[in-house]
């Protein structure tokens, strides 16, 4: 799956052509043609695992500001519809940003959009200290916006890429393999703001804040709010070596020779149904992810009495599972198909999320702690599936309508805070329930296509 590999002839003549004008040619601009069914094979490995390294990387900062709906909750005295602006902000970015990513790589190349988007991903994340010295509240969502629209034109650049550098045959195997490192990137994250943001946060509640006089009141916020900083500017200075990293390294070459109009491109992938619906799909698979994982400590504070910290520790179990399950995924492809595996998964999520409703305690953390397990493959598997008819140019744009939908976890997301403030915490998991029934019909939907029986 993925863009249509450069036919052997055009490409042989393009390397003939190269001879003629330089005499050099790179062995890993020849890498887009791989034996059939080779997942990754020597000639690109460095570069793939500097590709692989920038998925782990949007995952730690997807989590990072997952735990920030819980700091900011604590140290704003806000409610779970106000500090679901934190992902309005986040994933309103990637919305934004998707489209004119999709432009930039079409007119340069993947490596351009790559280090454009770790380019922004780094400014943003510096902008975290203007934004404690400020301490409003809106700063802080400037500073997210900028960083996630860096990670927008991150993931439109490298989840196609890493599609096309190798055979098509394997296309959503390799991206759920790039993919799985991205757990590792989302449990880094939590760790971090488990020791350096929640951990610094003062237990007091909203009522004894507003008890405070102004000044104490607002010494602990400054110390909570650097707490918040500091993690941001350290992770976007260690990232710079990411960034230089790839800037030096020679990349491999997947681009199609033969341009076409982005109107062109975009008129085709409407008229595919089937990418149309894997669309839709990870606009709400997206928003169940966000949301399981936003409200995933809120929910353990109240059924098992934890503080912020406490609670935080589930959460990591979910990411340890998140990360394991999709490694077991991604070696379960060989056998069975990833279409199936989606189907069974989303029946299973909805499942657990029912749990997490209608049970309580430990039962219903357990529940939601299984979700995780369930969600696993389906990111990578929804946008393999949904480009699975794609091909060259195409791909680019394809791309980002897939990270476009991203959007999911912004809106759908707000409408969990919103049914949380309303009905209780428990209640508000009917959204993502709803999202995997539509992840389900999505995967029901693909097995009627010969390419994803």
């Amino acid at each position: 799956m993925g863009a249509t590999p450069i036919s052997t002839g055009r490409w042989q003549d393009r390397i003939n052509n190269k001879s003629n004008n330089s005499g050099k040619f790179s062995v890993l601009e020849k890498s887009v043609n791989h034996k059939p069914g080779k997942l990754v094979s020597k000639e690109i490995l460095i570069p793939f695992i500097l590709l692989t390294s920038c998925f782990a990387w949007w995952g730690l900062a997807n989590n990072m500001t997952d735990t920030l709906l819980a700091a900011f909750k604590r140290i704003k005295s806000m409610s779970d519809l106000q500090t679901s602006f934190i992902q309005m902000a986040f994933y309103g970015a990637y919305f934004c940003f998707a489209i004119p990513a999709a432009l930039y790589i079409r007119k340069f190349s993947y490596k351009s959009g790559v280090l454009l988007g770790l380019g922004l991903f780094i400014t943003g994340g510096l902008l975290f200290y203007p934004a404690s010295q400020t301490q409003a509240y809106t700063h802080f969502l400037i500073a997210l916006y900028v960083l996630a629209g860096g990670l927008s034109i991150l993931e439109t650049s490298a989840n196609p890429y890493i599609m096309q550098i190798g055979s098509r045959e394997t296309a959503t195997q390799r991206l759920n393999l790039a993919q799985s490192f991205n757990p590792i990137g989302s449990i880094s994250g939590v760790l971090i703001s488990k020791f350096f943001i929640l951990s610094e946060l003062q237990q007091l509640s909203a009522e004894e804040r507003a008890g405070l006089p102004a000044d104490e009141l607002s010494a602990i916020q400054t110390a909570e709010l650097n707490a918040v900083m500091s993690p941001y500017v350290v992770v976007s200075a260690v990232l710079l070596l990411t960034w230089l990293a790839i800037a030096f390294v020679r990349m491999p070459k997947a681009r199609d020779e033969e341009k076409t109009s982005f109107k062109a491109s975009l008129s085709r992938l409407m008229k595919d149904r089937n990418y149309v619906f894997g669309v839709v799909a990870q606009f709400f698979y997206v928003g169940a992810q966000i949301g399981v994982w936003s409200f995933t400590i809120r929910y353990v504070m109240q059924e098992l009495g934890l503080t912020e910290e406490g609670a935080a520790s589930w959460y990591i179990a979910s990411l340890v599972l998140f990360a394991a399950s999709r490694f077991i995924c991604t070696a379960l492809m060989s056998v069975v198909t990833p279409r199936k595996l989606l189907l069974i998964l989303a029946a299973a999520a909805g499942v657990f999320s029912l749990g997490v409703i209608f049970l309580s305690g430990m039962a219903g953390v357990i529940s939601l702690v299984l979700i995780s397990g369930c969600m696993s493959l389906m990111f990578p598997t929804i946008y393999g599936l949904a480009l699975g008819r794609v091909s060259g140019e195409d791909t680019k744009t394809g791309g980002s309508g897939l990270i476009m939908a991203i959007l999911g976890g912004a809106i759908l997301t707000a409408a969990q805070g919103g049914i949380s403030d309303a009905m209780g915490i428990s209640m508000s998991y009917l959204v993502p329930l709803a999202c995997f029934i539509v992840v389900g019909l999505f995967a029901f939907n693909a097995s009627k296509s010969p390419q994803h029986a």
